[in-house]
């Protein structure tokens, strides 16, 4: 039996809720008395609805995020229908921006906006106690990250065998690029690196080996970067994998010569370029220096094994097309492991809302709130550019088409995989569901018919890549049975105007 319900709708549930431990961690006496309940997007409302009230808790609290704001919201609905009386508290950042507000807040009692670990502890002592807050909002208390409990204790044996680890060495960000939330931090603030390593390695001894860091910044201060991966390199093992999200223009030496002493499959860098404009960068209030960024992610691939990641995004104010092209060629040439193409959102509360009405940003009503168009770039190219990205990940992204995908690029990438991802929009009318082998046998066609690259040429490269890869089979049988069938509907036609 809980009083208090801390839950949450996971996209996945390899994905753990680090605010929930957060918030549970910070309860105080009231610890006892609260439970934890995650979720994923795929289940039914009704279902998460009917565990969460079959102990009949005084208090349910939603985190509320952009990911599961849409399952969060009929969940609440069917609670409030079926238990009127149970208090629904809503925290995230989905609803931190008052009055921007998503509608079914309205059903909530309670919204916590911003930091809620010491917010959400006073107001269960209230309601706990009989007492009646002030008002339905409740502006979230920040304090110093030292007077917080880590949440580190209660991941799970299931959580630390199965599922994602998030930790956080610092919070906030000094930048202010105003598509993040981020840009609101006034800086960035570390947690006692001491404190912080003691947890690590307890998490390290129960056996945690799948260390996500969520820090902005993680290479902010390359001292205490430095200590954190030296750390972890003397507790290297086979099956030791670290994530950092790391600024692209600062890799001093000394952080350099850290991170070269990893070993391949342990590293890997999320690296946020989003674009190589300078004009673009400077309305967004975005500070990169270019060059070293390039320098930089070249040097990576080059002297290091680390994976990387590199992020850049589409539909920004102000951005076309052609200028996106130019990033993603510029992009492309630096050789990063993955280029995850994101397509601009509107998030609540960030600081490039203030271009919607000058760039005509149009952005979808429903979650994700991702853009269907600017002043400069249609709704038909943006729905194309979303096909592009998906058919990126599924060629340019998966790893599968080593030997081919730098025969499709040629000297202008994304020229050239703009054509290919129309060809296959053509073919398919879907970007989803196309299977391994049809995408294998897609590719041979349309690259050695619609794009007239040379036959055998692809054929080899596509011969090795399939060979490579988790498919069973003779690629040439694959392509012959491709032929036969094409063969088979020809003549079947041709029988039918007979």
């Amino acid at each position: 039996m809980a009083d208090i319900l801390l839950t949450t709708l996971n996209a996945r549930y390899i994905h753990t809720a680090f605010g929930l431990r957060y918030l549970y961690a910070n309860l105080g006496d009231l610890q006892p008395r609260a439970k934890i309940e995650e979720f994923t997007i795929h289940q039914r409302p009704t279902d998460i609805a009917e565990n969460l009230l079959q102990t009949n808790p005084v208090i349910i609290s939603f985190g509320v995020y952009i990911w599961n704001v849409e399952e969060v919201s009929e969940t609440v609905a069917l609670i409030k229908q079926i238990s009127p009386n149970t208090i629904i508290v809503l925290g995230g950042p989905e609803v931190s921006h008052y009055p921007d507000h998503p509608v079914f807040v309205e059903l909530a009692d309670y919204v916590i906006q911003g930091a809620g670990e010491i917010s959400f502890r006073k107001l269960c002592e209230q309601l706990l106690s009989g007492e009646k807050p002030p008002g339905e909002i409740i502006e979230g208390k920040t304090v110093e990250l030292d007077r917080l409990e880590l949440p580190y204790a209660y991941y799970t044996d299931e959580d630390i065998r199965n599922r994602m680890i998030y930790v956080e060495a610092s919070r906030g960000c000094p930048f202010k690029c105003e598509f993040c939330l981020s840009s609101l931090d006034k800086t960035s603030k570390p947690f006692e690196l001491g404190k912080f390593l003691e947890a690590m390695d307890k998490l390290h001894q129960r056996g945690a080996r799948n260390f996500k860091f969520i820090d902005r910044t993680f290479n902010l201060k390359v001292s205490t970067s430095v200590a954190i991966m030296e750390f972890f390199l003397e507790r290297m093992s086979d099956d030791l994998y670290l994530h950092f999200e790391v600024v692209p223009d600062n890799l001093p030496d000394k952080l350099k010569d850290t991170i070269k002493k990893f070993p391949r499959h342990s590293l890997q860098f999320e690296i946020g370029i989003q674009t190589f404009d300078p004009v673009l960068q400077d309305l967004i209030s975005r500070k990169q220096d270019n060059q070293k960024s390039c320098d930089n992610l070249l040097w990576l691939r080059e002297e290091t094994q680390a994976y990387i990641h590199a992020d850049l995004i589409f539909g920004l104010p102000g951005d076309t097309l052609e200028n996106f092209a130019k990033s993603f060629d510029q992009l492309v040439s630096l050789k990063p492991h993955e280029i995850q193409l994101g397509i601009l959102k509107r998030l609540r509360g960030a600081p490039i809302n203030r271009h919607t009405e000058i760039y005509q940003l149009r952005y979808n009503p429903k979650a994700p709130y991702n853009i269907l168009s600017t002043r400069n770039i249609d709704f038909y190219t943006m729905q194309a550019v979303n096909r592009f990205a998906r058919y990126w990940d599924m060629i340019g992204n998966s790893g599968r088409f080593k030997n081919t995908l730098p025969l499709i690029l040629g000297q202008s990438a994304f020229d050239n995989f703009f054509q290919l991802s129309t060809f296959i929009y053509q073919r398919e009318g879907s970007s989803w569901k196309i299977s391994q082998k049809r995408l294998f046998s897609l590719l041979y066609s349309i690259l050695t018919t619609e794009m007239n690259l040379p036959t055998q040429k692809i054929f080899n490269s596509l011969r090795m890549d399939y060979e490579n890869s988790s498919e069973k089979g003779n690629f040439e049988s694959l392509i012959q049975q491709q032929k036969e069938a094409k063969t088979g509907i020809a003549n079947k036609r041709q029988a039918n105007r007979i």
